[in-house]
This record gives structure tokens, sequence and C-alpha cells, in this order.
């Protein structure tokens, strides 16, 4: 089942002489500029009731603009009972904390009993958004926050929002080897040359940036604190593994155990055990879509996570001449 949609407007004199593509951005500015770009090209779009297909075709006050298009239905998942821990809901956005081995999206190897699937369940009309929502992922087995948008003009604004870097993500992870200072990293991240499902910091790679601090010093790890400025697929643990400091856990870019010599069996067993990525989305904010108010929200550090913070303080406890 398909969507119409009707829109009618008339050309304000601030978007006199403009391309209609332009004006159309300010007139509907819950719809993104591709859809509306595409609404045009596509023959939904008329000026004084003469279908316009130009995007480039100027316009003048006064003329009036009617959109009537039909938003195909995408792909259909299924809706499922998954459990959702809910930080924040609205009738707008909702923010989740995502727990360890919780897909996003449904995928090759995982066709359902992800996050989207959840999603569909827990508010049904959010099937009328594309992507349900999604505005952001995190890895399979990446812990913390997330938003996602319950409406289309909510899921606009979000995602012009990611593009423009309103939105502020920070995390927590534990990188392999000691690190002394903080910094940033600013290398193009894209596919790798030969391991398809892998990415890597490559010449022709999307530009990508990661700012980082020390959170605390242990005797062959470091705990840090870090914040994204864009949004590349594994940036994190690409851009650590770049400095050759791999997280732990994180067996695909290199994050094997490195045990401090001398460790306790506890702390040798734990790393061993310990696998999944340490990388948890510990801060998101961002301005409402729809309000504009500034919003911020905090998840705990996981339980693993603690853990293996603990055994790495009371190893640095016990060795305190290595420092």
């Amino acid at each position: 089942m398909s969507e119409h949609i009707e829109l009618t407007e008339t050309v304000p004199d601030s978007c006199n002489g403009k391309r209609l593509d332009q004006a159309l951005a300010e007139l509907f500015p819950d719809y993104s500029r591709s859809r509306l770009k595409t609404w045009i090209t596509d023959g939904g779009v008329s000026v004084d009731g003469n279908v316009c297909n130009k995007p480039r075709e100027k316009v003048i006050s006064g003329m009036v603009i009617e959109i009537a298009v039909e938003i195909a239905e995408e792909k259909r998942f299924q809706a499922q009972a998954i459990e959702l821990n809910i930080v924040y809901e609205d009738d707008d956005i909702l923010v989740i904390n995502k727990p360890a081995g919780l897909v996003v999206h449904p995928g090759a190897g995982t066709p359902d009993g992800t996050l989207l699937n959840a999603l569909l369940h827990h508010c049904p009309a959010i099937d009328q958004v594309p992507r349900a929502g999604i505005v952001h992922r995190l890895d399979k087995d990446t812990t913390g926050l997330m938003v996602v948008a319950k409406t289309l003009p909510a899921q606009t604004h979000l995602v012009a929002a990611m593009q423009e870097r309103e939105i502020t993500r920070e995390y927590e992870a534990v990188c392999n080897g000691p690190m002394t200072a903080g910094g940033h990293i600013d290398e193009p991240i894209g596919r790798h040359p030969t391991k398809r499902t892998h990415m890597a910091v490559v010449a022709i790679g999307k530009p990508a940036v990661t700012h980082y601090r020390v959170a605390e010093r242990f005797r062959n790890h470091t705990h840090l604190r870090l914040r994204l400025e864009t949004g590349r697929t594994h940036q994190i643990r690409v851009h650590m593994a770049y400095l050759r400091h791999p997280l732990v856990g994180d067996i695909t870019y290199g994050g094997r155990p490195r045990p401090p010599q001398g460790a306790s069996q506890e702390l040798l067993d734990y790393l061993r055990q310990f696998k999944r990525q340490a990388l948890h989305a510990a801060r998101l904010s961002l301005h409402h879509p729809i309000t504009g108010e500034w919003m911020s929200w905090d998840a705990p550090t996981p339980p693993d996570f603690v853990t293996l913070l603990e055994l790495l303080r009371a190893d640095r406890k016990a060795h305190p001449n290595d420092d």
C-alpha cells in the first residue's frame, strides 16, 4: 500500500527568481532535497497547473506550486516483540540504549531479530518512515545510545543535522597499548581493498574525523573518551587500528588479547573471553528535530565493560612500578 501526498503553496517574495528545487526546499522543509528533486523529475510537481520536471526552472512570486505524488511502500519487515531499553520517547523521536548482540537493520545472514523489527512492534506507525526511522547505526556488538525518528519530518531534520555534524556522539572505549595523550584522527575511510567486509583508511575513502582523549591509563591498555565528527562505518574501530591501538576484543581489526606481563589469571581469562569490541556510545546530544530544544542523554557503562576496567585497575595496582 502506498501513501498519497498532496501539497500546495504559493511562491513567496523570498523565493522570487529561485530555482524550483531551491524554492521547494524552503516551502516544504519536512522533506529532503533529494526526495523533492525526485518528485520534480518524476513529474509530480506542477507550477500554475503545468507539470514542471526541470529542477533548475526559475519560479516567480505568486506562482502556485502543487505536489501530487505516491510514496511507494518499502519492503515490509516483520514486527517482532523484542525488548527495547527506551531512554526517551515523545511523538517525534525515540532514544534507545542498544545492547551488545543486537543488529540494527536486517541484512545478509540476519533477516530478522533486529532493532528495526523491534521498532515496528513498539511503534507500528513507524513503518511509514523509511528504514523505520533509523538515521544512524551502531555495530552489532557496540552498546549505547541511538536516536530514531518516528515521523518523516523528524527523520528529514535528523538526517540533515547528522550531515551538518550538529549531532554530538561521544563514546567510551578500551584500546590495546598505553597512550600518553589525546588528539584527533583525520583520515578517510572506505572499503578495504581486498577484504570486502572490512573498512580501512584508504586515500579514496570518505572524510572521517575522530577526536579522542585519555580517560585512564593502564599498564598495557588505555581507557578513552571519543567524539565523532563524521559517521563512517566502523569509524572508531578503523581509526584506532590505524593508530596501532585496536580496541580490546575487536578481532576484525587486530584487537587480540595483549595482556601485560605478569597479569593475573583472572585478567588473562577475561581478556580471552571478551569477544566484542570494547566500545560504548555513552552520550548523545542534539537539537530536537521539531521543537529545536537542545537535549542530551547518557547511557551507563555496561557491566562487561565495567568489569574490564576494574580488572585493569587491579592489575595496575598490583604492579605499581610498571607505570
